[in-house]
């Protein structure tokens, strides 16, 4: 792997500086896709028996359920090393702290108005499998959803050829308080939780990250249900000056590529020097890393700006998923972020903390989503309903102008169903 290396000007000519999602490019793996979500919407569990046996490696027997036995999930837990167990609790607490404080209530306005704020029923949280287990993304799905008291979470998740579920997920399951844990995987689960079959209940919401196949069955079930986005590949920005520690800014770098071949992570920064310190210490660092084959395929470069000024400008055009700023005036630099998913500020604010134990959800915004979008949150589990109660008072109060308005629109039945009441 090369380190691409960029002043201002050939950055912002690159197409690296305005990089998005562009699904066009996955033409025969959204056909795959479509066809699979149809199947799973005309067929229930026997097009998922098929599609695991086919893309799972497994499909339950005769005698065997989708589900995890509930019993399975507290026994996992119990089953883990008491170190591991004890930071996933930690973990859970600390995520618990901060979404609590996301929680809305009703709200009134003028007189007469009133906004409800309430969970969808049922939420379906995806937890992926493929390159490894996270056990951190059924904490940081399944809490929120929790904290926003919906009565009924789900999750699916892929299972090994087995049919086993890794317990550090199960565990993970239990201590958010997962109702159910389904082993399926891919494009399937997400269509199984948006259409619901026989064994597997239709949800409201779905949420949580996944590969290509499960990015692209979002987008294609959304409408039939919520999503919480439709993500890319993961993304890490760090903006650092001439005092910042190479080896840390390295290692930023190569923490946020070892999750997948297509991940990105650039460096801007005003110093050359420490641009060169910056390469030659990722070089070293990734030969030795247990990743190292997907890091070295994965998307590494460097900018030289004219400024921290400039270098900040970059940044909120490219709207990271994650920003870290090192530099001498970080906390100030902070201020100036317009647009970012997570912002870590300081040499001690590594990427991975808010991966698992800071507290904010790290399930983000990528592509330049951060522009519009936010982390996933309470908000993603929420609807909220205006309630209009009104007096003669009330409405005579709003009559001119709104009949005024539908007159402008020609649309004469909305102004005659106000002035009726008033007759």
């Amino acid at each position: 792997m090369t380190v691409k290396r960029f002043d201002v000007g050939s950055w912002l000519d690159s197409p690296m500086s305005r990089r998005r999602l562009d699904l066009s490019q996955f033409a025969g793996e959204r056909a795959v896709v479509a066809d699979i979500c149809a199947q799973v919407a005309t067929d229930g569990d026997e097009a998922l028996r098929a599609l695991g046996k086919k893309l799972d490696g497994w499909a339950p027997g005769k005698n065997e359920t989708f589900e995890v036995p509930a019993r399975d999930l507290a026994a996992a837990a119990d089953r883990l090393p008491p170190a591991d167990r004890a930071a996933l609790e930690f973990a859970a607490q600390r995520i618990r702290d901060f979404h609590a404080r996301q929680l809305q209530t009703a709200s009134t306005g003028p007189p007469g108005l009133k906004l409800l704020t309430r969970p969808v029923r049922r939420a379906g949280l995806y937890a992926p499998g493929g390159r490894a287990a996270y056990p951190s993304t059924v904490l940081m799905t399944a809490i929120p959803a929790r904290i926003a008291k919906v009565p009924e979470v789900v999750l699916a998740t892929p299972p090994r050829a087995d049919g086993t579920v890794p317990a550090a997920i199960l565990a993970a399951a239990h201590i958010a308080g997962v109702d159910a844990v389904y082993r399926v995987g891919g494009a399937q689960a997400i269509a199984a939780l948006a259409y619901g079959t026989t064994t597997i209940p239709r949800v409201d919401v779905v949420a949580g990250p996944g590969n290509i196949y499960v990015t692209l069955a979002k987008r294609e079930v959304f409408g039939a249900v919520g999503v919480d986005g439709i993500a890319g590949p993961t993304e890490v920005l760090v903006i650092a000056d001439a005092r910042a520690r190479p080896d840390y800014v390295a290692a930023d770098l190569a923490a946020q590529l070892e999750h997948d071949p297509m991940a990105w992570a650039v460096l801007i920064t005003d110093s050359a020097p420490l641009a060169d310190r910056v390469e030659e210490e990722f070089e070293s660092l990734v030969g030795g890393l247990e990743r190292s084959e997907i890091i070295r395929k994965a998307n590494c470069c460097i900018v030289v700006a004219e400024s921290l000024d400039q270098a900040m400008q970059l940044a909120n055009d490219f709207a990271p998923e994650h920003l870290l700023i090192v530099t001498a005036d970080a906390s100030r630099r902070a201020t100036q972020v317009e647009n970012a998913g997570a912002v870590f500020v300081g040499p001690y604010a590594t990427v991975p903390l808010g991966d698992y134990v800071a507290g904010p959800n790290h399930t983000l915004p990528t592509a330049g989503a951060a522009r519009f979008a936010s982390p996933l949150g309470v908000h993603t589990f929420m609807k909220r309903t205006s309630v209009l109660s009104l007096n003669r008072g009330d409405l005579e109060m709003l009559r001119d102008a709104c009949v005024r308005l539908a007159e402008m629109e020609g649309l004469g039945a909305h102004a005659h169903a106000v002035e009726v009441r008033l007759e």
